[in-house]
């Protein structure tokens, strides 16, 4: 079986006990940086073979987890913090093991974008994880253009030296808006800074960080800007009728219909 397996973000208490059980049981641990990963199995008295998946022989290490997993042996899988395949390696893997039709599942737990959503108090009801832009400034705002209407949160991965590129390809396609730059989360010291897109992210950037930004704002119908009575015959004049026009003009409008009867009465 394989298993990917969610790892801690800074602090590493922050990893399941469940997520230490599966360590302890793999024959064979994948992941990112065997040097990195070594320290959290260190501090766990975790020793197990380790081989390298990373982004360069992903798919390499695809084919090698297939092979371990058909052996009958369990296969561990991390990035070096958080939850693999979520700006990780792993996606790759994943298809491997999807397309022979191999099981595997997840472990959850700490996950950098989740935790900055909620330090960040920014709207959690929806959102949407872009994860890190592409290096050159046009391709960052071309991959930006495809969401600035969206009406929901933003969440991307932006590397210390990419911050402030990152922010300004952000201001030239969205505008002015409300952002939250969040670093060292459960460390010692994680900072959460809000900052309007036009005045960029001020200090020294260090670590990595998340940037959460506000949605688009909801677009006004043009419609509203007519008067109550013009919006009804408006639809009245596409062949509805008065009952139906008002009910549409009532949800354009959000108000109840009977707040509109009164302008359709010489219609």
């Amino acid at each position: 079986m394989v298993y990917f397996v969610a790892t801690p973000i800074g602090n590493l208490k922050d990893i399941t006990l469940r997520a230490i059980e599966t360590l302890r049981d793999a024959d064979v641990i994948f992941c990112e940086d065997t040097r990195h990963t070594l320290k959290l199995l260190n501090a766990y008295e975790i020793k197990k073979p380790l081989f390298a998946c990373h982004k360069f022989n992903e798919t390499d290490a695809g084919q090698k987890i297939l092979e371990q997993s058909r052996m009958g042996k369990n296969v561990a899988v991390v990035s070096d913090a958080g939850t693999p395949v979520i700006s990780d390696p792993g996606n790759v893997v994943c298809k491997i093991l999807k397309e022979a039709s191999e099981p595997y599942t997840l472990i959850p737990g700490a996950c950098a974008f989740l935790s900055a959503l909620v330090l960040s108090a920014l709207d959690a009801s929806r959102f949407a994880f872009i994860g890190f832009l592409p290096d050159k400034q046009s391709e960052k705002k071309a991959v930006l253009e495809k969401y600035k209407d969206l009406e929901l949160t933003l969440a991307f991965h932006s590397a210390p030296q990419d911050v402030d590129k990152d922010v300004k390809a952000m201001y030239e396609v969205f505008g002015e808006r409300k952002a939250v730059a969040v670093r060292e989360i459960t460390k010692i010291h994680e900072e959460c800074v809000e900052f309007n897109l036009s005045d960029g992210l001020a200090k020294e950037k260090r670590g990595e960080y998340v940037l959460l930004v506000e949605g688009a704002k909801e677009k006004e119908n043009p419609l509203n800007a007519m008067t109550e009575t013009e919006h009804i015959k408006f639809y009245m004049d596409l062949g509805l009728d008065k009952k139906d026009a008002l009910k549409k003009t009532a949800k354009d409008r959000g108000v109840s219909k009977s707040d509109l009867y009164k302008f359709a009465l010489d219609l």
